[in-house]
């Protein structure tokens, strides 16, 4: 199989070219490196990067000749940055999943696009599922919802089989924790390990389901499998337990680390929500979705690697 992966340098799809090489299939990357990095694909020398914009509908379409599935992760992440960008958060994330979808149409190709969950908002009834009525409160998620709707449309339209997956707070090995919008694990970890102390907005009882990197990734195989009942749909991709806050997210780090960090409490971020909690039974019935890691065992995986490249003696 020839696939395409947009975003190949960045943490998931990074990850889940590895994974397919190792599958024995063929893999060109898309990624401008403006938040990705080479150094991610330091292990996967077989993948064919070509360095382009989402938004440059030619190079999309150069890049995914001869693909049979289109794995597209390539996005402006971050909900406290699209609340500052709106504009661009919106130009790069509808626009790329419109010429990802144009050249799947061209090629005969699947489609599997990482979509959030971010696009359920704040809800009132958990555990959340496909079935509510989404209420994003941010222009990502408001991005990542259009991206949908358009997947959805192209099902139904011009018969591209496209999936998307709603990810849940995705963690683990190589997340880059130096960025301004950074996620809360990495930025704990290293914060733990270099003596610093972590930043918590809100109160840290705001609770989130945690998804380890390679139930993400196992995630996209299986929805690169799917049946036709799937195409057209969204689908929930967590972590399979119960949610867990962020306070104890900060502890566990603490325990794994050998550390006391002193947290900073500070006003909650605009577009932020309170809580999430994936129902996965319709991801399990069609995708055959099913989470192996615990947030645990992920976060000890986590520091392990950290502490290995960000610690001590790592010389950064």
């Amino acid at each position: 199989m020839r696939c395409l992966i947009t975003g190949a340098a960045g943490f998931i799809g990074s990850r889940l070219g590895a994974r397919l090489i190792a599958d024995g299939d063929q893999v060109v990357g898309l990624d401008d490196l403006s938040e990705g990095s080479a150094d991610n694909l330091s292990d996967c020398p077989e993948l064919d990067l070509v360095e382009a914009d989402l938004r440059d509908e030619a190079a999309v379409a150069g890049a995914a000749k001869g693909c049979d599935v289109i794995f597209h992760q390539g996005a402006m992440r971050s909900v406290p940055r699209s609340m500052q960008m709106p504009g661009l958060t919106s130009d790069v994330n509808v626009r790329g999943t419109l010429n990802v979808l144009l050249a799947a149409h061209d090629n005969g190709a699947r489609v599997v696009s990482a979509s959030s969950s971010s696009v359920y908002g704040d809800q009132t009834e958990f555990p959340l599922h496909e079935g509510m009525t989404p209420e994003p409160r941010s222009p990502y998620a408001a991005s990542k919802l259009v991206g949908e709707v358009y997947c959805k449309t192209w099902w139904r339209a011009y018969s591209v089989p496209a999936i998307s997956l709603r990810y849940f707070n995705v963690f683990g090995p190589r997340q880059d924790p130096s960025s301004e919008y950074a996620t809360l694990v990495p930025r704990f970890v290293l914060a733990c390990l270099k003596g610093d102390r972590p930043v918590i907005h809100s109160d840290g009882e705001q609770a989130r389901d945690f998804t380890y990197i390679d139930d993400a990734v196992e995630g996209n195989i299986a929805a690169a499998r799917a049946p036709e009942a799937a195409f057209g749909e969204a689908f929930n991709i967590g972590g399979g337990q119960d949610p867990t806050s962020v306070n104890e997210i900060l502890a566990i780090i603490a325990e794994l680390t050998g550390t006391r960090p002193d947290p900073i409490f500070t006003d909650p971020r605009p577009g932020d929500v309170r809580l999430t909690h994936a129902d996965l039974s319709r991801s399990a019935d069609l995708l055959g979705y099913k989470p192996q890691t615990t947030v645990r065992h992920g976060l000890e995986q986590t520091v392990a690697w950290f502490t290995e490249h960000f610690g001590a003696d790592s010389g950064r």
